[in-house]
């Protein structure tokens, strides 16, 4: 982990910042950068002991932050949890909402229940802990609200039904919020992007679909430079890769070119897909 110096910019000096699904991939990353830049992180996840690592780390390198272990799939805790964050930190000046949950394959394969949790993490958590936040943000005159959203938020993907629906509607959400606020200087944005080289993807490889892997892959590093960016400009979306933020709107807009062309990108897919796998076995064995 880089370390903290004298030429770090300290854009957020004094900042207090939130940031869901904080223990892992883009979520530990934003927290990491945003407390390099001086900020005061709240990080919040369910995995308490990872949590309190990555916390750790962040003091180590000379940062604030405060976990707030919490499961905000139990959606009736989560103004308590804001609650405390405000009684712990003062001030909520950036909300990042990175948590995110998929179950990849068939829609048949998993149970109802399983498939409300991915609308309740990816959408509903989103939605609640952006509407508990703004009352606030609006009193101060300022705030920021960074939502992760995701390419498949542009295309949706087989396989991964109610993932991009959620993600379509993070996008979706964020958008008509950004004009609704806009007059309190409340900013909103959205981050769109394609595969992410972290936990997210790497624990669930053999259920992803081949033409996942024929976009480049992201690490969570560049995802946070760019939440970092919308939090201090208030662009509504920036999307990474370019050449896949283009290409998935061109799929959108012209679903037939998709599917002309679903073999191609399945068979480049599959390539790429086996190279990140001996990268990894090769990452593990080093």
């Amino acid at each position: 982990m880089a370390r903290t110096t004298a030429s770090t910019q300290r854009r957020f000096k004094g900042k207090s910042i939130v940031v869901t699904g904080a223990s892992s991939g883009i979520g530990a990353a934003v927290a990491r950068a945003f407390a390099r830049e001086g900020a005061r992180v709240a990080l919040i996840a369910r995995r308490a002991d990872r949590l309190e690592r990555i916390a750790a780390e962040i003091r180590q390198d000379g940062g604030e932050a405060f976990p707030f272990p919490a499961d905000l799939a139990r959606v009736e805790e989560v103004p308590a949890l804001l609650s405390q964050i405000l009684a712990g930190l003062g001030a909520v000046d950036v909300l990042v909402n990175a948590a995110g949950l998929n179950r990849r394959g068939p829609i048949d394969r998993w149970e109802p229940k399983q498939l409300g949790d991915i609308i309740t993490l990816n959408l509903t958590v989103p939605v609640i802990l952006t509407r508990l936040v703004l009352p606030h943000m609006k009193g101060r005159g300022s705030g920021a609200v960074v939502n992760v959203a995701s390419l498949a938020g542009r295309v949706p993907l087989r396989g991964e039904a109610v993932y991009s629906a959620t993600k379509f509607a993070v996008r979706a959400f964020s958008s008509a919020l950004a004009e609704e606020v806009a007059s309190a200087n409340v900013h909103v944005s959205v981050v769109s992007p394609g595969p992410v080289d972290s936990e997210f993807v790497r624990r669930d490889i053999d259920s992803i679909s081949d033409v996942v892997f024929a976009q480049p892959m992201t690490s969570p590093e560049h995802v946070a430079a760019m939440i970092l960016t919308c939090a201090l400009d208030g662009r509504a979306e920036r999307a990474t890769p370019r050449s896949s933020a283009f290409s998935a709107t061109v799929a959108y807009l012209f679903p037939w070119l998709r599917r002309a062309l679903s073999r191609l990108m399945r068979a480049r897919g599959a390539r790429a897909k086996e190279r990140y796998l001996r990268s990894q076995d090769s990452r593990a064995s080093g």
